[in-house]
Order: structure tokens, then C-alpha cells, then sequence
């Protein structure tokens, strides 16, 4: 459990990691990804799942 919590933690800090640096670029990101069809965002989505698994078993 202590694990995942850490785990947890570690996204909420990627997370904060651009809007600390760059706001206005966030906002320019959420617009344009706001003009996105969903396929494009659920195919994103997807990716981002999948280089995530294949990285967390490569480092496990």
C-alpha cells in the first residue's frame, strides 16, 4: 500500500510540474486538447496506458 501511495504522490508532483513552470502554456494545451474528438483523446489515453506499463515493467 505504501507503494502506491508513493506512487500517487509522484503523479501529483509530475502534475504540478507544468503549470508551476509554464501557466500559459497549460492553457494554451487545455484549449487545443478541449478541440480534440474524443477518439484522438481515448487513443491518447491509450498510449499513455500502454508506455506506462511496458516503463513500470522495465524499471520492476
Amino acid at each position: 500500500m505504501s507503494d502506491l501511495a508513493a506512487a500517487f504522490c509522484l503523479v501529483m508532483v509530475l502534475e504540478g510540474v507544468l503549470p508551476f513552470i509554464s501557466p500559459a502554456t497549460l492553457r494554451r494545451t487545455a484549449a487545443l486538447t478541449g478541440q480534440l474528438p474524443d477518439r484522438a483523446l481515448r487513443l491518447g489515453g491509450l498510449a499513455s496506458m500502454l508506455v506506462g506499463l511496458l516503463l513500470l515493467q522495465l524499471v520492476r
